[in-house]
C-alpha cells in the first residue's frame, strides 16, 4: 500500500489499532522509517505529539487518543456515505485482509476468493495463511476463518459450514489390522498424530460433548495435515481429521471411517469480523460468498451438509 493514498484519518486509525510501528509496517508491506516519516508529518501538521513510540511497542498521548477516536466515528461516517452511494451501483469495492489456516486455505478458502474477486473485480484481497493458532486479541484482519471450538473473544462470529474430526484408515490397513469396535481397541492400532495450533492433539475426543477423551500414540506424527492423511492413505495408520479434508476421499473409498457410530464433537468452520459498529459490505458480501461456496464443495465432497446449517449464525451479526 502506498502510504500516500490514504488520508491522515486513515493512517492514523490503522496505525492506532496496531502494537508497534513495526507490526504497522509490516502489514503495510512498508518499512518501519517510512511510517515513521509519515506519522512525524501529522504531528507536525497538528502540532502536538500523538503516539510514544519504538520500533517495538507505542502508546498513544492523550491527544493521540482523542485523535483515534474521532478518526474513527468520521472514518465510519464517511463509510455510510460511500456505501449509500456505491449500493445503487451494486458496486463492491476496497481491500479485504483474510486469515486462515494453511490446509483449510489452499483446499477451500483460495478458490472461493479468487471466483469472488472475479464477479467483483474493484475488490482486493489479502490472504494470509499461517500454521500458527488465531490470536483473538489481533484486530488486524477484516476475516479470520478459525476450525473448531471457539473461546469467549468480542468478535463477531457466524458459522459458514458444519464440520466433524472422525478416525479414518485405508482399506489396506484394515485388511492387516482388526477394524477397532470400540475407542478401547485404538490402544492396539498405530494412530497417526497432528501437531497442530499447539494443542494436543495426541488427545481423540469422542461423544458429542467431547467429553470422552482417548490418548492415542504411534510411530509417526507431523505438523502437517497433508502429510498425515497421505501417510493414512498409504496404509500407515489411523488418523483423525476433519470431515472437511477427508470427505472426498471417503467418498471416493480412498480412506474408510472407522468407529462411525461413535459421535464425535463439532468442529465447525467459522468466520471471524473485529467488534466495530459497522461491517464494511463488501466483508459481509465475502462472508455470504464463502458461507454458500463452502456448502457447496463440502456437500460434493461428501460431507451431508444442509444449507440451513451452513449459514447459521451465532449469534446473528450486525452486518
Amino acid at each position: 500500500m502506498d502510504l500516500s493514498t490514504i488520508d491522515d484519518l486513515e493512517f492514523f486509525d490503522h496505525l492506532a489499532r496496531a502494537r508497534s510501528l513495526t507490526e504497522a509496517a509490516r502489514t503495510w508491506g512498508r518499512s518501519v522509517s517510512a511510517v515513521s516519516k509519515r506519522l512525524s508529518h501529522l504531528e507536525t501538521r497538528l502540532g502536538v505529539q500523538l503516539i510514544r513510540r519504538s520500533t517495538r511497542r507505542m502508546s498513544l498521548t492523550e491527544e493521540g487518543r482523542r485523535y483515534a477516536e474521532g478518526a474513527q466515528g468520521l472514518l465510519e461516517r464517511r463509510h455510510d456515505l460511500e456505501e449509500s452511494i456505491t449500493a445503487r451501483r451494486g458496486t463492491l469495492k476496497g481491500r479485504i485482509t483474510l486469515q486462515c489456516t494453511r490446509g483449510l486455505g489452499r483446499t477451500h478458502i483460495a478458490p472461493l476468493l479468487g471466483a469472488f474477486t472475479e464477479e467483483h473485480p474493484e475488490v482486493e484481497v489479502d490472504l494470509q495463511l499461517t500454521s500458527l493458532p488465531l490470536d483473538l486479541a489481533r484486530t488486524d484482519f477484516d476475516i479470520a476463518i478459525r476450525v473448531g471450538e471457539l473461546r469467549d473473544s468480542r468478535l463477531q462470529v457466524r458459522r459458514l459450514a458444519r464440520n466433524r474430526r472422525v478416525v479414518c484408515a485405508a482399506p489396506s490397513y484394515l485388511a492387516d489390522h482388526a477394524t477397532p469396535q470400540s475407542t478401547a481397541d485404538l490402544d492396539e492400532h498405530n494412530c497417526i498424530v497432528l501437531r497442530e495450533n499447539q494443542h494436543d492433539y495426541a488427545l481423540w475426543r469422542f461423544g458429542a460433548d467431547g467429553r470422552e477423551i482417548v490418548r492415542v500414540d504411534g510411530s509417526l506424527s507431523a505438523d502437517d495435515g497433508e502429510v498425515v492423511t497421505d501417510w493414512c492413505a498409504r496404509g500407515l495408520g489411523l488418523i483423525m481429521r476433519s470431515t472437511w479434508h477427508v470427505a472426498p476421499m471417503l467418498a471416493a473409498g480412498t480412506l474408510v471411517r472407522v468407529l462411525p457410530d461413535l459421535e464425535t464433537p463439532p468442529a465447525d468452520i467459522f468466520a471471524l469480523v473485529p467488534e466495530s459498529a459497522l461491517t464494511p459490505r463488501r466483508v459481509s458480501a465475502l462472508i455470504d460468498h464463502l458461507g454458500e461456496g463452502l456448502s457447496r464443495r463440502l456437500e460434493h465432497g461428501g460431507a451431508r451438509a444442509r444449507s440451513d446449517e451452513i449459514s447459521e449464525l451465532i449469534p446473528p451479526p450486525a452486518w
